[in-house]
């Protein structure tokens, strides 16, 4: 068990880390040039005296901010102490973030956050890759988290989370858009019910399903989606979604 861990970024996941931390008898150094320290949490004035003397840094602040994060809080840390970056940033910038570090010595991993932090704090699923991957796994699970190591390079963790997110980001973002054309159709109820249903009876045939549809009809599809694209607009509606899958399935039908 660490007896001091580093959290930078102290915003909706790094407070909620930090608070389950402090409730765990670790003793937990927090920066946020935004956010104030709270709950037990000892504030410092940077990232490198948030850094020093902890056993674990995790950086969870934004995928703009992981390297200038990580560039301020290298001097501050000591011999023996890990980095876990947190952010949601692409694996290319996790690798660049892995080098750095390994420059400086530092055991470094990959940490993506797997479901929404509100209501799990630590106990949320995380998937850890790089060198450092096991000690973070080590450090963390006797504390109630639930990392799960991946072998490999950093950035495998940020691949999975990423490739997972454009299946439900881009699902969410249709249903948005769907649902707001059909309530300015006025038939909002109808067409929830069908999303609904479509999603309670899914199974391992649906995406096979999908996928082949897609590609055997996708001439016919585009044409679909141009008329879907131009009643969105009679509506009122952005139609970035169904724009978007118009030009996917253009494509698709020139590959064929």
């Amino acid at each position: 068990m660490p007896g001091t861990v580093a959290v930078l970024g102290l915003g909706e996941a790094g407070g909620a880390f930090a608070r389950d931390l402090v409730a765990a008898g670790v003793t937990v150094r927090g920066y946020d040039p935004a956010v104030a320290a709270t709950g037990g949490v000892v504030a410092t004035g940077s990232e490198a005296e948030a850094a020093r003397g902890a056993d674990l840094v995790l950086s969870v602040n934004s995928s703009s901010a992981a390297i200038e994060a990580l560039q301020a809080g290298l001097a501050g840390v000591g011999p023996g102490a890990t980095w876990a970056d947190l952010n949601t940033a692409s694996p290319g910038t996790k690798r660049q973030l892995a080098a750095l570090a390994a420059g400086r010595g530092v055991p470094f991993a990959d940490v993506a956050i797997m479901a929404p932090v509100p209501g799990r704090g630590l106990r949320v699923p995380m998937l850890a890759t790089g060198t450092a991957a096991d000690t973070v796994a080590e450090l963390l699970n006797p504390l109630g988290a639930a990392v799960e190591v991946l072998a490999g390079e950093a950035g495998l963790a940020a691949e999975r989370k990423l490739l997972r997110s454009v299946f439900f980001k881009g699902m969410s973002a249709a249903v948005v858009e769907a649902l707001s054309a059909a309530r300015a159709a006025g038939c909002e109820d109808w067409l929830h019910k069908i999303v609904v249903g479509e999603l309670t009876a899914a199974d391992a045939a649906t995406v096979d399903r999908l996928v082949d549809g897609s590609h055997r009809h996708a001439v016919r599809r585009t044409a679909e989606m141009t008329a879907a694209a131009e009643m969105l607009a009679e509506l009122g509606v952005r139609a970035d979604v169904a724009i978007a899958a118009r030009d996917q399935l253009r494509n698709l039908a020139q590959d064929c």
